[in-house]
């Protein structure tokens, strides 16, 4: 369109030559943003109206511009009214300029503003400056010094530790402290620690978790004949099965039965005595199983340090039984070997016991392996051996040599032939090296025979038939 009434575009830097309903009014008094003014005829004053490319100035071919205009475009000396924006020195690519190398003085400050700023220099709380004078000021006075050490030392009680959880060692320290200053009067045996500790962990991990982690499943892994089994449970499972288990060690102390009084003759069998815990209640166990577990081994702890070591007592185990000091030892281990296993399944970090406690377990897992080949020997599960030699008691015979690195490590020779012969290094046809952890994992059924061992050497027949006897060692 062309003519009255067309709508023209137009540039922001060209002036508006149409028809206004009256004057233009703002806040600069009718002067309009881009500096013009209107004469009330439709002409625009001012350098608002670029020239055409005739030079006239006008869009319709006039004489050029209004009052006081000169009919060209903008004045080439006159600013931009917006301003470009500035070039960032470090961006130009010109080098930077020097530094002016004017330095603060230090400050000079008496003793007594200095001796005031001591506390706030602990706390890191000065000035850059302040510090700088603070500390000029120390290498000079002893007494200043001196007072500032102590509130140094001081700020360190203020912080908060690193980490809430208490030292393991903790405990043990307390412990050998106190009997330092005062013996008991009825001592604890030695060989019960192990049994003591492990309890005691478990139960802190059992104090640190919900309600609902106590239904957590949880399986239970074990080999049997060489097939590894397992069975599925809860983390309150496994303390009932933790409790009908020591049960044998508490009956055999004369403490009572956590099986009651069950129908028929109570099975000694871990097994079975497990099975009929779990049968017996109406409901799936829950956090209340954990109070009797603890009062139960708190009970057995006590009873043998009453009865002075047990003696010859003995804990039947079904079909096998164990001196009652092997019997507390065993219970330790299977106490960590499923404390593991709830840990694992709560995501609850636990660490492996002592190392003179994990040298204990794996002490009795090697004096229980020549057994145990025996009794495999006579089911068809290891080799009958073409170089066997069989010995009278007490005789040196074919060894392998278990040597156990890490925490709780050494070496055993275990005799192959005989359960009753004498390992014999210079009767030695095999050397298998494991981790301390490693191997009790293997004896608890948590790590398959041909993974474990991580060096052998000699007699591979050998060697299969005491790794395969060590997981054999596992139960549920």
């Amino acid at each position: 369109m062309s003519g009255a009434g067309r709508f023209e575009a137009y540039d922001e830097d060209e002036g508006y030559d149409g028809p206004f309903d009256g004057p233009f009014e703002d806040e600069n008094e009718g002067e309009n943003e881009r500096g013009t003014e209107y004469d009330g005829q439709g002409a625009v004053s001012g350098d608002a109206r670029p020239s055409e490319p005739d030079g006239t100035g006008g869009t319709d071919g006039g004489n050029g511009g209004g009052n006081g205009g000169d009919g060209g475009g903008r004045d080439p000396s006159r600013p931009p009214r917006i301003p470009m924006p500035r070039i960032s020195v470090e961006d130009s690519g010109l080098p930077l300029p020097e530094p002016s190398g004017i330095t603060a003085a230090p400050l000079v400050l008496p003793h007594d503003v200095l001796k005031s700023l001591l506390g706030a220099w602990a706390l890191a709380a000065c000035s850059a400056a302040e510090a700088a004078a603070v500390e000029e000021h120390l290498g000079a006075c002893g007494t200043c010094a001196d007072e500032a050490q102590r509130l140094r030392a001081a700020v360190g009680l203020l912080h908060q530790p690193e980490s809430l959880d208490l030292d393991p060692t903790l405990r043990n320290r307390v412990l050998e402290s106190c009997l330092e200053r005062r013996q008991p009067a009825i001592p604890v045996p030695e060989w019960t620690a192990p049994y003591d500790a492990e309890t005691a962990r478990l139960y802190a991990l059992l104090q640190d978790i919900g309600d609902a982690e106590w239904h957590a499943p949880v399986r239970l892994r074990w080999f049997e004949r060489d097939v590894a089994t397992s069975r599925r449970t809860t983390v309150a499972g496994v303390i009932a099965h933790l409790m009908s288990v020591d049960g044998l060690v508490a009956v055999a102390l004369g403490l009572e039965d956590p099986l009651g009084e069950a129908e028929g003759e109570t099975p000694l069998a871990p097994a079975a005595r497990t099975e009929a815990c779990w049968k017996a209640s109406r409901f799936p166990p829950t956090r209340s199983v954990g109070a009797p577990w603890r009062e139960q081994s708190h009970s057995i702890v006590r009873t043998v340090s009453f009865a002075g070591g047990g003696g010859q007592l003995t804990v039947p185990y079904g079909d096998f039984e164990l001196p009652l000091r092997d019997a507390m030892l065993d219970r330790a281990f299977e106490c960590w070997v499923h404390a593991d296993d709830i840990a694992e399944a709560v995501d609850y970090p636990y660490e492996t016991p002592s190392a003179r406690h994990l040298n204990q377990m794996v002490d009795l897992a090697a004096r229980m392996l020549p057994a145990v080949l025996a009794a495999r020997r006579r089911a068809g599960l290891a080799s009958p051996g073409a170089a066997r030699h069989l010995v009278t008691a007490g005789a040196p015979g074919r060894s392998l040599r278990l040597e156990i690195e890490g925490s709780g490590g050494g070496e055993w020779l275990i005799p192959l032939d005989a359960p009753g012969a004498v390992g014999s290094a210079d009767h030695e046809v095999a050397h298998v090296a494991l981790d301390g952890a490693e191997f009790c994992r293997l004896a608890a059924g948590h790590v398959p025979p041909a993974e474990a061992a991580a060096g052998q050497v000699g007699d591979r027949e050998a060697i299969r038939d005491v790794l395969f006897a060590a997981a054999s060692l596992s139960r549920m």
